[in-house]
């Protein structure tokens, strides 16, 4: 760990203090997305992407 944090010229305590703000964002992410996911409505998608225009993609948006 020191060599990490040499390497990323920080403290020890500046790369711990780091790091565990790091895995706190990733799991208040995680919770953000679930709760998301909780209220998606198919349905709902299904319909507002039928309801779209059937036109050719925009020059730079085709696939491939």
């Amino acid at each position: 760990m020191r060599q990490v944090a040499e390497e990323e010229h920080v403290s020890m305590n500046q790369f711990f203090v780091t790091a565990i703000a790091e895995k706190v964002s990733a799991l208040k992410t995680e919770v953000y997305f679930r709760e998301r996911q909780a209220r998606g409505d198919i349905a709902a998608l299904d319909d507002w992407l039928a309801a779209s225009p059937d036109k050719p993609p925009l020059k730079g948006d085709e696939e491939g």
